[in-house]
């Protein structure tokens, strides 16, 4: 089997959560016998920080100008089964043409950003990776979120049919590792900057450092601006590789992870922050949304944190609590959101959903 991806990026995990969701899928692919192409628009931000060259058993595509890569793309969607485009491809709307025009594959769209893309539709903002048409002439949606979402994709943008295809973890790459002294913390956060997570990262890992001045707390991550709050005992990790979080979640006693606002209000919204870190063995403290307890059980395999003094009353758990969640986590995680495990279900989906687009009414973009 055959899939060709336009999609924002699979070569750079700075500043964004695409590449390393996509990494594990095309390995889990691969060995399930798939043969990935993945057409990545070569931009320089990510050309910066590259991490990742060559895709297992498949082929990589920078492009400059997708225009000039026309011919090469279509060679591909000439014998592949399945075409995809993803949110946020910075050329999705050209992408969609050259899907929606190869005779051949089976034509999907893969929302990872549901939220906010549903969210950016009802305030009247443009969609840049979906056209006027919205997802009407596409076979099948995946979403990275569940619940009420895929029928909204339906009902606002024509979706014929869709199907959650969550977030997962590659256990090679995110598993127990030594801690090191550099990212040493009673509590950490993996995160790209993002202002609608501030509250929530203000209340659950700012206040309480605040609170406790002799504690040392960690962040990690991209584009965070020079008016963030920092305190004399958060410290700040610019921008850390996949391959150093295992070393960075097994260095503090607690990790946290925070859901983006849009995705918090519509639920089933899982980070694959979330699978990481629990691969990883870490204890985890997340803020709460809707359907969470479908993929972690709240005080058993996570922790929820709803104030400062929800993540205060985590971090004076005993090193005993905090081992057994995080073992009970990384069990769930191994046993149900792996990358094989995705890998799995999205061929399962494509078994169960019928091929071909039925003939229906020219769609209309709904605000």
């Amino acid at each position: 089997m055959k899939l060709v991806v336009f999609g924002l990026t699979i070569s750079s995990s700075w500043g964004n959560g695409h590449a390393t969701l996509w990494r594990g899928l095309v390995k889990a692919l691969a060995r399930r016998g798939w043969t990935v192409v993945f057409y990545e628009k070569d931009v320089s931000w990510y050309a910066g920080a590259r991490d990742y060259h060559a895709i297992p058993g498949g082929e990589l595509v920078l492009y400059r100008d997708l225009a000039d890569f026309r011919q090469h793309a279509e060679r591909h969607l000439a014998d592949a089964d399945v075409a995809m485009v993803t949110s946020y491809c910075p050329d999705g709307i050209a992408a969609t043409d050259l899907v929606l025009a190869a005779p051949r594959p089976r034509r999907l769209f893969y929302d990872l950003d549901t939220p906010v893309t549903l969210a950016r539709l009802g305030d009247g903002e443009s969609l840049p990776y979906i056209g006027a048409r919205g997802l009407a002439d596409f076979d099948l949606v995946l979403s990275y979120t569940g619940g009420p979402a895929l029928d909204a994709l339906k009902r606002h943008l024509g979706a014929p049919a869709t199907a959650a295809l969550y977030g997962h973890v590659d256990p090679d790459v995110h598993r127990p590792a030594a801690p090191d002294p550099a990212f040493a913390g009673a509590m950490s956060y993996i995160g790209t900057f993002a202002a609608d997570r501030q509250a929530a990262l203000e209340t659950l890992l700012v206040a309480p450092a605040r609170r406790r001045p002799d504690s040392r707390f960690v962040i990690a991550g991209a584009q965070y601006p020079d008016d963030f709050p920092w305190g004399d005992n958060i410290f700040f990790v610019r921008h850390l590789a996949a391959e150093a979080h295992p070393a960075f979640y097994a260095s503090s006693r607690l990790t946290l992870n925070v859901t983006r606002e849009a995705m918090a209000r519509s639920g089933w919204c899982p980070s694959g922050r979330l699978f990481e870190a629990a691969a990883c063995g870490a204890a985890v403290l997340s803020d709460w949304w809707p359907g969470l307890d479908a993929f972690f059980e709240p005080g058993e395999e996570i922790l929820i944190g709803r104030s400062a003094d929800d993540a205060l009353m985590a971090l004076d758990l005993s090193d005993a609590d905090l081992s057994r969640i995080a073992r009970a986590a990384r069990d769930r995680a191994l046993a149900e959101h792996t990358s094989d495990h995705r890998a799995a279900e999205f061929e399962a989906i494509l078994d169960r959903e019928p091929v071909g687009i039925l003939p229906r009414e020219p769609a209309r973009l709904e605000g």
